[in-house]
């Protein structure tokens, strides 16, 4: 073989290595922005579902509420019931 012609299948090789290379770390870019676009948006559900749970106060004062409201139920019941 002319020396000619390896150089012209190493050149070849390196070519389609470095093309191939150049595709996964292109993809391996893309991926790396939508990893961030996720996480951007998973720290936005986050945030919504922080805001959304019932405080601690809100809910003590409404089950404290409910249970007044219990309490007066049955003390109408106990009176109807004596009679």
């Amino acid at each position: 073989m002319d020396q000619t012609i390896i150089n012209a299948i190493i050149a070849g090789s390196g070519a389609a290595f470095a093309f191939i290379l150049k595709i996964i770390w292109e993809g391996l870019r893309e991926l790396q922005k939508a990893d961030v676009e996720l996480a951007a948006q998973v720290h936005a559900v986050r945030l919504m579902m922080a805001d959304s749970y019932i405080k601690k106060d809100d809910f003590e004062r409404m089950t404290s509420a409910i249970f007044v409201k219990l309490d007066k139920i049955e003390n109408k019941l106990d009176a109807k019931a004596d009679k």
